[in-house]
């Protein structure tokens, strides 16, 4: 293949948003390790082929609103098929399998993932809202996951609640990490008020169900972390994204192993 047509495909295929991956593996782990079962394994790489699509959906919704025809829209409704066929099997293979009903949490994924591809459709993906909206949403993959394996839907939906907040506070933070590299001046009360709601939201977690309480910890405690990182200069991008993909790691395993140690 010519360099000029890998790099086409690239840029069709892979998602340009590296913290994506951390945010789409996390529900995946953490309902994974909360209620294994094959069928949830199946739904998760689902979740994984989706997130791998939104990239190229992104460029046919865009190119349609544009009324164009490009040679990566060509391309790029090519690998959306393709990805389409594969989680429409790995979903299929779920449902035969005889798992339990999972399909609830969907309705409430619905909407925030909307609101995503809405502001997908017009480039305006980096904004806050669809950044919020859409990780809020493919946090919800935990729940679909943990029904699949048997949990209960209190668990699974104080589950969803925690990584929530776990993605409103590093979104925010990051954010406004990102501004100052670029030398816009700090958001303090924005980075605040996302501590604030993460805060109730896993307060909400524990009240759902008490055996998220590690997780709810585990947030408040990454928050104190970005508190305290967030007094010295802003690091580099590459710095934040693994500092994040590492909290994000710990909360799910401080809220997994509480769980199963209740």
């Amino acid at each position: 293949m010519p360099p000029a047509n890998r790099s086409l495909l690239r840029a069709v295929a892979l998602p340009a948003e590296h913290g994506g991956w951390s945010l789409t593996l996390e529900p995946v782990l953490l309902g994974l390790i909360v209620s294994w079962s094959a069928a949830g394994a199946c739904l998760g790489a689902a979740a994984v082929v989706a997130f791998l699509a939104r990239t190229p959906l992104k460029l046919v919704l865009v190119d349609a609103r544009r009324n164009r025809v490009l040679p990566r829209t060509r391309l790029a409704r090519r690998v959306l098929g393709v990805e389409a066929a594969a989680m429409a099997a790995l979903t299929a293979v779920a449902v035969l399998s005889g798992a339990p009903a999972f399909w609830a949490p969907l309705v409430v994924i619905g909407p925030p993932v909307g609101i995503e591809l809405w502001f997908d459709m017009r480039s305006k993906s980096r904004r806050l809202v669809p950044e919020l909206a859409g990780a809020v949403g493919i946090g919800g993959v935990v729940a679909v996951v943990a029904l699949a394996g048997g949990s209960s839907t209190r668990l699974a939906a104080a589950c969803w609640l925690i990584l929530a907040a776990r993605s409103i506070t590093g979104i925010v933070t990051v954010r406004d990490l990102v501004g100052q590299l670029h030398g816009r001046a700090s958001k303090g009360r924005l980075v605040l008020t996302g501590e604030l709601v993460a805060v109730a939201v896993v307060g909400a977690a524990v009240l759902v169900d008490r055996a998220t309480a590690a997780g709810a910890v585990s947030v408040v405690a990454a928050i104190a972390i970005q508190r305290g990182l967030s007094r010295r200069p802003a690091p580099n991008a590459v710095v934040i994204g693994v500092g994040q993909t590492l909290i994000g790691l710990g909360v799910v395993l401080a809220t997994a192993i509480g769980v199963l140690s209740t």
